[in-house]
C-alpha cells in the first residue's frame, strides 16, 4: 500500500509505502518487543520460583542495564517481595548472569 504525500505536482511527489515508515521506526519497535520479551521471560521465572501467594502481588518487572526491578503492589508485600528474593538471589544470578544489581519497589495496579 503505498500513499502520497507533499504538493500535487508530479516531480515534488513523494510516494511512502509502509514499510519504509516501518523501517524509520525500526530501532524503537525492536527496543518495544525486546522488553515485552525480557519482561515475560521475568515474568516466568518469578512465577516458577516465589511462592504463589507472593508472586501473586507483583505488579510488575523492569530489567535496565543490569538492574532487575520488581513492582510489588504495596509496602507490605514489597517487603516480603524483597526477603523472598534475597532468599532467590544466588540462583537468579546463576540463571541470569547479567543482573548486577536487584531492586524492589511499590507499583499499585490500576
Amino acid at each position: 500500500m503505498r500513499t502520497r504525500a507533499g504538493p500535487t505536482s508530479r516531480s515534488a511527489r513523494s510516494t511512502h509505502s509502509v514499510k519504509d515508515l516501518l523501517k524509520r521506526s525500526l530501532p524503537a519497535l525492536t527496543r518495544l518487543t525486546d522488553q515485552a520479551a525480557r519482561q515475560s521471560l521475568w515474568g516466568e521465572w518469578l512465577s516458577a520460583h516465589l511462592p504463589a501467594e507472593i508472586h501473586a502481588r507483583v505488579s510488575g518487572v523492569n530489567e535496565r542495564e543490569g538492574t532487575l526491578v520488581v513492582f510489588a503492589e504495596s509496602a507490605t508485600w514489597c517487603a516480603r517481595l524483597r526477603f523472598a528474593l534475597m532468599e532467590l538471589e544466588g540462583s537468579l544470578r546463576a540463571a541470569h548472569p547479567v543482573v548486577q544489581s536487584i531492586e524492589v519497589r511499590v507499583l499499585p495496579r490500576s
